[in-house]
């Protein structure tokens, strides 16, 4: 993935291409002996691919709001591929800076908003808990107030005064503690239901901070702390990680839409292949992770099944209309060993995969 990106970036990180352009048409510009003409498209490359990371960063930064700022960025890049002219490289860095600007302020305000949330609830708790204190104390009043009458009725002795005092006693004590109880179960209603509003609201935000904004899958932010949580369990397990082959080709034939509706599809394919035993997430890009609870051999058998399911025909819509697209995949496999970190584990399974890629494309 790329560096992480902030609410608050500055502005003059943005990689500025118009000194590239500025120069005179007779003039040349010497860097390490390569002429102005020739570093340009290598300046744009590179900014492009900035662009890309800026967003997949962005996704991890603030799943809620990453996706669209990811998608905004591919459609800049979308525009600059080619060989831009001067306009068009200014209106994008202005346009760039502005979506960041705008971006950060967004981002900035949906974290304090959850901050907010948060002690919200701990301020109802809390008035709750002050309401609690408060009744007792007015029946904890009630009670001494009937009890100091109890106190008198030793020195009555007409039988008749007794037995009025007691009553009305009596009748004053079962009104408070009744009272007491009422206010008590009410109060403890009142809670639960805020409790409950506030948890929803909470789960709801940890399920956008845990997914894929894109595919709808667990997001790469979830799955390592899954897989940490899953090293320090035991019993064995293996991880597959797989990505779609010549996928950029797709972004750059049709669009960047169009690879977005290929992840989509894709995702929603290897999920069902993975029904109900496998755990599937988004890593970045077009490459997924899944978790099996199994040892090699069967989760070996298993990526032969997922291959003849996920691989094969799609349509998607490009820039002309309906485009079918033949897809193949790559798929590498790891079994984590005693003792092994979830890093190696990872970096084991993807080299599996790049493997397996490699000797693909030789028999072509």
């Amino acid at each position: 993935m790329g560096g992480d990106l902030r609410p608050g970036t500055s502005e003059s990180q943005m990689i500025s291409l118009k000194k590239y352009l500025e120069e005179s048409p007779g003039e040349s510009i010497r860097y390490q002996s390569v002429d102005a003409k020739d570093l340009l498209p290598v300046a744009i490359a590179a900014y492009c691919s900035s662009l890309r990371e800026m967003g997949s960063a962005s996704v991890d930064a603030c799943p809620a709001l990453g996706e669209e700022l990811k998608r905004s960025l591919a459609k800049v890049d979308d525009r600059i591929s080619a060989t831009p002219s001067r306009e068009e490289l200014e209106s994008t860095e202005r346009d760039v800076q502005a979506q960041l600007r705008d971006w950060g302020r967004r981002t900035a305000n949906h974290y304090r908003q959850k901050a907010d949330e948060v002690k919200e609830i701990l301020l109802v708790m809390a008035r709750t808990a002050e309401g609690v204190g408060e009744r007792d104390q007015r029946c904890a009043c009630q009670i001494t107030e009937v009890t100091g009458r109890l106190e008198k009725i030793a020195s009555l002795e007409d039988l008749s005064q007794i037995r009025t005092s007691l009553k009305k006693s009596a009748t004053e004590l079962k009104t408070s503690i009744e009272r007491m109880t009422a206010e008590g179960k009410a109060a403890i209603e009142q809670l639960k239901t805020e409790v409950t509003r506030y948890q929803t609201r909470l789960e709801e935000a940890e399920r956008v901070a845990s997914s894929d904004g894109l595919t709808g899958l667990r997001n790469r932010l979830w799955v390592e702390s899954y897989i940490e949580r899953r090293i320090g369990s035991s019993g064995p397990f293996c991880i597959v990680m797989s990505d779609i082959d010549e996928f950029k080709q797709v972004n750059d034939e049709h669009g960047h839409p169009a690879g977005d509706e290929l992840l989509q599809q894709f995702a929603a394919e290897l999920q069902s292949a993975c029904r109900p035993k496998g755990i599937v997430a988004r890593w970045g890009g077009d490459e997924f992770i899944v978790l099996f609870d199994c040892r090699f051999d069967e989760a070996q058998a298993q990526i032969q099944r997922l291959k003849d399911w996920v691989c094969g025909n799609y349509t998607v819509h490009g820039r002309s209309g309906p485009e079918k697209l033949k897809v193949d995949a790559s798929f590498g496999l790891a079994e984590r060993q005693a003792g092994e970190t979830a890093k190696n584990l990872l970096a084991r399974a993807d080299a599996a995969m790049y493997a397996q890629k490699a000797a693909t494309h030789s028999k072509r």
